[in-house]
């Protein structure tokens, strides 16, 4: 298994990813930084693996590690007659995965929180563990007015 040092740079994975050539955004100076946002759609995966409950729950246990997330809960159901539905709750945010096998595909969502987590590293074992031979990736930076975190806020009533 791959080791993570993150605590090595202050924003690991805000940077280009030279493995897939993409450009990552990054926060505007006006915003302040919330989290990343990925949403990935993989094609032509392996059908058999997008069916298999079990096999899901540990791939998403270990792409929540790459992502250097925290797993605090991870719920899975198998339909029937195919295809999985996968959600873990991360303490930085979540993942979810929705899978059809009858159409080798599969949506995924990572959202985490914070500028520690690399949610793109998640998204990357994802599709590899899946053999997925065609991916489309979006990444977002989640931000916030830089008012907001400063405004005084009162609970509804």
């Amino acid at each position: 298994m791959e080791q993570l040092l993150s605590c090595l740079d202050p924003k690991p994975g805000w940077r280009t990813n030279s493995a897939d050539e993409i450009t990552l955004p990054v926060p505007s100076e006006s915003m302040e930084l919330v989290g990343k946002h990925c949403i990935l759609e993989l094609y032509e995966c392996n059908d058999t693996k997008l069916n298999d409950e079990a096999f899901i729950r540990e791939t998403i246990t270990v792409a929540s590690k790459s992502a250097g997330a925290t797993l605090l809960n991870l719920i899975t159901h198998k339909f029937s007659p195919q295809g999985v539905t996968g959600l873990a709750l991360l303490a930085e945010s979540h993942m979810s995965i929705h899978t059809w096998p009858e159409s080798s595909y599969a949506a995924v969502d990572v959202f985490t929180c914070g500028d520690h987590t690399m949610p793109e590293k998640a998204c990357f074992f994802l599709k590899k563990e899946f053999q997925a031979k065609h991916h489309s990736m979006k990444v977002f930076v989640r931000e916030t007015p830089s008012s907001v975190p400063h405004a005084l806020r009162n609970p509804l009533s």
